[in-house]
């Protein structure tokens, strides 16, 4: 029997290894990205690295209008997430940064599923801003 290759995107075996471990994780700011950050960065909390970290993770999720039809109505929108992290080691602040990203979209006359296609941006901006936030941290000496 042949296989086609296929191979799920964030399955275990494709994830990297860095070298850090994460000792304790704070939260404040949106709660939906804050979740899907966290849920990303357990694997972290779950062994020991000679780095290990303390993150203070403070995340704004911002939707704003960017253009409007002849009538007022709203027809693009972006949405933007922005993760602000200090990272403590020893409890020293080792480091401070933010991380930002932002799409934009057309409006939809369909309200339900425009608020799932909101749903589905922010929860890939936040994926994305957790890929850059763990390079980060593999790169903090």
């Amino acid at each position: 029997m042949s296989s086609c290759g296929y191979e799920a995107i964030h399955s275990k075996k494709k994830n990297v290894n860095y070298n850090f471990s994460i000792d304790k994780l704070n939260f404040t700011g949106d709660r939906e990205a804050n979740l899907k950050i966290k849920e990303k960065l357990n694997n972290y909390t779950l062994k020991q690295e000679n780095k290990n970290f303390v993150l203070k993770i403070y995340s704004i999720y911002k939707k704003r209008t960017l253009a409007k039809d002849t009538s007022g109505d709203a027809t693009n929108f972006e949405i933007t997430i922005v993760v602000n992290v200090d990272v403590l080691m020893n409890n020293k602040l080792k480091s401070s940064f933010a991380i930002t990203e932002n799409f934009s979209y057309n409006n939809s006359d369909n309200k339900f599923d425009l608020k799932r296609h909101e749903k589905e941006i922010k929860n890939n901006l936040s994926e994305i801003l957790t890929q850059k936030l763990i390079f980060r941290l593999s790169n903090i000496q």
